[in-house]
């Protein structure tokens, strides 16, 4: 046996085993959608010191192979060696991604569980003397018209026999799926198809739970940070968009063989997608280029349900995929499905639901009214665009507190370990802290004290019970030698930690992004005659939404200025809504009414929007009675 140490302080061991399947073996998921064949150069490793046996080199360069880069599902050990591992690795365990089992146990409560894909056990009338064909037979004990694949076709007669006419079969409302046997699961798949991130979700569609989640980003992030830029990209460039089909399709088979290979008791029998409009188009080979063209007209909004084949996934091919419904360009599934997960649709009290992350979209409405508009906040509170930016996982600052009175702040760490950028919650906190504590002005502007010394506090202390931090220190609370505010690349850094800070045209990134989502908020209320203070409940989604303190995206003049009660934070609502419509026929269909029954605004010819845009790039605004009762 042979020692596989990690550059994250990991010790495994394996010898005849591919450096893949070890680190599989021990719930390491390095991106593979290949499935460890060798054919998509996805899961590269750097092996810094020992001996690997390696069979091919496929996707790495000259430069990467000297360098010591080798392929994971190739490479075999033959001596201890040390690895580097990929700084984004599929995880299964990411708060962030986790869709919200509260919600689906809730609306189950008055549901019933009635999954897209049914196990069927039949016992069939063996043949006598007349001429009924095996197929007819199999019809009649289901008590239903089906139809069945032809690859199922050629296996059937000698299925039924080998079984004793004694058959399992999983099947939708009109068509056999697979044969399958007593011990084998029947799952399911939804995918959240973000523009920045991508989840997935394994579901056991007989006990309606969920089995697995991974998540990746998604990796047409390489080609542009927005919808815009993907678009104009998929049009413009020589194979554009068979280049952004491959990364999105590349990124959902890496996570579908993650948790393939976690979970080999069952197989997976159908497959629901949600995403916005652009991200859909992209993932189905329909180029986009009309959506950024006035009038902003999709190809689709309702897609028929298509085939595992089609979409060039890494499963049976005649397995059914179903894309919830988009409403318009720029409103798109991933918010039909957010508004079937809140039940705003169906309650009677005006509600508002918010989606926050590359794109801000917007829904106000009950059981009578539906009325959307999207407004792009950019890709910054999901960590694209800010220097230290990164998704809410471990490493990522999430909740900071200064103190200007002494000059110290202190923070909390995801993981409680040492910082190492900052999420979308951690940048609300920390602009709205700095603004009311006088480090940045009104208009966003940092007011640099260069002779101040800043004073760390980690809530919690890293690490064990020695409660040691990154300086050695025994204690939380470290002086840092030097001024809080520190000059490189001629760009001014108010320091956080030493891998950690935030620059001037970061915090005015996130200015912009808070002005885009409070601007179009107000606007929708003031087109539809609505105040603020109508508003029962605010429901708000996305990424970063569980580590959202609401008092301080209100500060920064983010959200409306309403009772804390009245914001209820709901997770992924897109991956769970796309959860609901896998288990669920009724919910499917109440999707597909939520997607017609909702009127889209579109806020870009809106001169109200611009106007309320340009007041919000103030902290909190420029109209201070809107945010007079803030202390």
């Amino acid at each position: 046996m042979y020692k596989i140490r990690t550059n994250r302080g990991e010790v495994f061991e394996g010898k005849d085993e591919s450096l893949l399947q070890i680190l599989q073996n021990h719930s390491v998921y390095v991106p593979a959608s290949c499935g460890g064949k060798g054919s998509c150069g996805r899961c590269k490793i750097k092996i810094l010191e020992g001996k690997v046996k390696s069979t091919s080199f496929f996707g790495i360069s000259e430069n990467e192979k000297s360098e010591g880069f080798v392929l994971a599902c190739q490479s075999f050990p033959q001596s201890d060696i040390f690895i580097e591992l990929p700084h984004q690795l599929i995880t299964v365990s990411e708060r962030i991604a986790l869709a919200n089992e509260k919600i689906i146990e809730k609306i189950f409560k008055t549901i019933e569980l009635n999954p897209l894909v049914k196990r069927v056990n039949l016992k069939i009338q063996p043949p006598d003397i007349d001429s009924q064909a095996d197929f007819e037979r199999l019809k009649q004990a289901a008590g239903k018209d089906l139809s069945i694949s032809r690859k199922l076709a050629c296996q059937l007669s000698d299925f039924l026999r080998q079984n004793n006419w004694h058959v399992s079969l999983a099947i939708t409302d009109d068509e056999i799926i697979d044969f399958v046997s007593d011990s084998k699961k029947i799952y399911g798949v939804a995918v959240d198809i973000g523009t920045t991130t991508v989840a997935l979700a394994l579901v056991d569609l007989e006990e309606g739970r969920i089995v697995d989640v991974a998540t990746c980003y998604n990796s047409q992030i390489n080609y542009g940070d927005d919808v815009i830029t993907r678009i104009v990209y998929a049009e413009e460039k020589p194979e554009g968009l068979n280049i952004l089909r491959k990364c999105i399709v590349d990124d959902i088979n890496a996570l579908l063989n993650t948790v393939s290979m976690r979970n080999k008791e069952g197989r997976i029998y159908y497959v629901t997608l949600s995403g916005n409009t652009t991200m859909c188009h992209l993932f189905w080979g329909i180029n986009p280029k009309y959506i950024r063209q006035e009038p902003y007209i999709p190809t689709l909004n309702h897609y028929p349900v298509w085939r595992v084949s089609d979409a060039r996934l890494s499963a049976d091919s005649q397995i059914p995929v179903y894309t919830i419904p988009s409403v318009a360009g720029y409103v798109g599934g991933d918010i039909v499905a957010g508004v079937l997960a809140s039940g705003l649709y169906e309650n009677e009290e005006l509600s508002l639901f918010i989606d926050i992350g590359t794109n801000g979209e917007i829904v106000v409405g009950n059981r009578d009214f539906l009325v959307t508009a999207s407004t792009s906040a950019g890709p910054c509170f999901e960590g694209s665009g800010i220097s230290c930016g990164m998704r809410a996982t471990e490493g990522a600052v999430e909740v900071f507190r200064y103190q200007r009175e002494n000059d110290s702040f202190e923070f909390k760490v995801i993981g409680n370990v040492p910082p190492r950028g900052i999420c979308g919650s951690g940048m609300i906190d920390i602009l709205s802290e700095l603004f009311m504590s006088g480090v940045v002005d009104q208009k966003g502007k940092l007011i640099v004290d260069k002779s101040k010394h800043i004073k760390f506090k980690v809530q919690p202390p890293y690490g064990d019970s020695t409660a040691r931090n990154p300086a050695g220190d025994s204690t939380a609370l470290r002086a840092i030698q030097g001024s809080g505010f520190k000059e490189e690349d001629e760009e001014i850094r108010f320091v956080i930690s030493s891998d950690c800070y935030i620059t001037q045209s970061d915090i005015d990134n996130i200015i912009r992004a808070k002005a885009a989502i409070y601007a179009g908020i107000s606007t929708l209320l003031e087109e539809l005659g609505i105040q603020e203070k109508e508003l029962k409940k605010v429901y708000i989604a996305g990424g970063f939404g569980e580590f959202l303190d609401v008092k301080k995206a209100v500060k920064i003049g983010m959200l409306p200025n309403l009772a804390e009660e009245r914001f209820v934070f709901l997770g992924n609502t897109s991956l769970t809504g796309a959860i609901l419509c896998l288990l669920s026929r009724q919910l499917r269909e109440t999707a597909e009414e939520i997607a017609k029954k909702m009127t889209y605004i579109d806020l870009s010819r809106s001169k109200r929007f611009m106007d309320e845009y340009v007041s919000a790039l103030f902290l909190p605004h420029t109209d201070w009675e809107r945010f007079k009762e803030l202390s």
